[in-house]
């Protein structure tokens, strides 16, 4: 075998082996979001975070709202699914909020 084609078999095995990390890395990564979606505690107002970003549970009473329909289920930040009543959001990592609640970062989803 050439050194040439030492060189080719050995590009082959790199990238069949780069490949397959990338595939498993892949399916790997969205394995524990799914499994902790469900599992997540439920942000309390009082949290640090929650209280200076103004978070609520109810966004109808919420003080300093610009626009009746803004709740957590149609923020850009929200993860969750909009028919579930809790949902992860990516202010609050760690803890799922409250569909219909609501945060002065509050960013509509275009």
């Amino acid at each position: 075998m050439s050194e040439h084609d030492k060189n080719i078999e050995g590009r082959r095995r790199f990238l069949k082996v780069a490949a397959s990390g990338v595939a498993v890395a892949g399916v790997l990564g969205t394995l524990p979001r799914m499994a902790q979606a469900q599992d997540l505690p439920h942000l309390s107002p009082s949290d640090p975070t929650a209280s200076a970003l103004k978070y609520t549970e109810d966004g109808s009473k919420a003080a300093g709202k610009k626009t009746p329909g803004d709740a957590c289920m149609n923020c850009n930040f929200y993860q969750g699914k909009a028919a579930a009543a809790w949902g992860p959001c990516q202010l609050f990592p760690g803890k799922a909020v409250a569909s219909k609640g609501w945060c002065i970062s509050h960013a509509v989803m275009i």
